[in-house]
């Protein structure tokens, strides 16, 4: 038996990013079969998330994410650029965002074919991997053939279905939220939301509860 699961997801989220991979390992040694559902950042959904937050937010979130890369050995830098455009000093967001919009189409459409996982893996390790200009040349073309998919099709897609890409994006948050959730990295197994890069081994551990074993 092959249970099934969604992982909800964002480029800009480097707790998405040291996340993904393992999720995918997990997929790849159990027979679970995880849907990847991504979602924009919350700097394109609430603009102003990042004017409100505590002066310290940034500076633990920072030294946060570096341990987690650290302790689980992922490889983990800035990116370069930023998938989101925003001003460094003032923290607003801009209202043209080329960057998340391409790679969050991307992701999607090759979630349509099952490939969504392995993709946001491999994108993610050129955005969070530090790579210098990942959304250039060939960068993300190389990811979506590592993953398995034909990046010629999957650009003309994003460049002909950009509307309906985006109504597919906007109905994976509406489904996340309606699962309990708001934020990513989210696994939603059998009704139940895991958020955190820190829950896997727990949705692990529940999944083995419904009968995961190894392909």
């Amino acid at each position: 038996m092959t249970l099934t699961a969604d992982l909800y997801f964002s480029f800009r989220s480097p707790y998405s990013f040291l996340a993904v991979g393992r999720y995918r390992a997990l997929a790849e040694e159990y027979a679970v079969d995880i849907a990847l559902r991504p979602v924009y950042p919350l700097a394109i959904r609430q603009p102003d998330f990042f004017e409100r937050n505590h002066p310290n937010w940034m500076a633990y979130t920072i030294r946060d994410m570096m341990r987690v890369a650290q302790f689980h050995g992922i490889a983990f830098g800035p990116p370069r650029p930023d998938p989101i455009v925003q001003n460094p000093a003032t923290r607003e967001i801009a209202a043209d965002q080329p960057y998340i919009r391409r790679v969050t189409r991307v992701g999607q459409a090759a979630a349509r074919r099952g490939k969504g996982l392995a993709f946001a893996h491999e994108a993610g390790q050129l955005i969070w991997g530090g790579q210098e200009g990942w959304h250039e040349g060939d960068h993300l073309a190389g990811a979506l053939a590592r993953a398995g998919l034909d990046a010629q099709e999957i650009e003309a897609e994003v460049a002909a279905q950009a509307q309906e890409l985006d109504a597919e994006i906007a109905a994976n948050q509406d489904a996340l939220e309606a699962a309990g959730h708001w934020g990513v990295p989210t696994l939603v197994f059998d009704g139940e939301p895991f958020f955190g890069q820190d829950r896997i081994e727990m949705a692990q551990w529940r999944m083995e509860q419904k009968g995961l074993a190894r392909r």
